[in-house]
């Protein structure tokens, strides 16, 4: 025998809200939002907002997002330590300039100086080498003078050796002291011997000259040796 199992109405609990069948038929209101909705939907001006600025970590920076707002703080510190690192590089550049126009300076006076130098050594050195050949010269000179009885032939010779040689060195650089009737100058002269003044006009006159005096190149090589006139001696 077959059983059935089923419920009577009189067996069902009684409902303690309204009929399904109206809430099926879509007849029910909704009362207020589902639960957690609200607080799950973002701000309503969260879509407009910018997304540099509402990005993650960019929230709480504050500035210009370069549409015409405040400058960043940050910005302007860079801006200022780069101005700062131009003026240094400003000052530098002068210190630098400067001091190349201080060494360029230096070096000209340097080169100067060594081209003096080296023009002073080498007039000195061919002082020297005229001042060794004077004696050669004298020689030859006072051969000349005293040799009036001697061949005319070789008389001549010597003549032009010395002619020659005085020429060449006149043609150096080199120069005779004037002393012959000038005044006693003991920066060019050596006073080897003195005479009586007949006045005191002929004080310190030169009388005589033993020796020649030479300048080379207004460099005193050799002293005239000469004798001197003195009043009252």
């Amino acid at each position: 025998m077959t059983k059935h199992f089923g419920f009577r109405d009189h067996d069902m609990p009684e409902r303690d809200r309204e009929d399904p069948g109206s809430i099926a038929d879509g007849d029910a209101s909704l009362d207020g939002d589902p639960p957690n909705v609200s607080e799950a939907q973002p701000p309503a001006d969260w879509i407009t907002r910018d997304p540099v600025e509402s990005g993650p970590g960019r929230g709480g920076r504050s500035g210009s997002d370069g549409r015409g707002g405040e400058t960043d703080p940050e910005t302007e510190q860079e801006a200022e330590q780069i101005e700062s690192d131009i003026d240094e590089l400003r000052r530098d550049f002068s210190t630098l300039s400067d001091r190349h126009v201080r060494l360029a300076a230096e070096f000209d006076n340097y080169r100067k100086r060594i081209e003096r130098e080296r023009a002073e050594a080498w007039t000195r050195a061919q002082g020297d080498l005229a001042a060794r050949l004077l004696d050669a010269l004298d020689d030859l000179e006072r051969f000349a003078n005293h040799a009036a009885q001697t061949d005319d032939a070789l008389l001549q010779g010597v003549q032009l050796v010395e002619r020659k040689l005085r020429q060449s060195l006149i043609s150096a650089g080199l120069e005779e002291v004037d002393a012959e009737g000038a005044r006693f100058d003991p920066n060019s002269m050596e006073a080897v011997a003195m005479i009586p003044a007949e006045s005191q006009e002929d004080d310190d006159i030169v009388s005589d000259v033993f020796q020649r005096g030479y300048l080379f190149k207004g460099n005193l090589i050799r002293p005239a040796r000469v004798r001197v006139k003195k009043h009252g001696a």
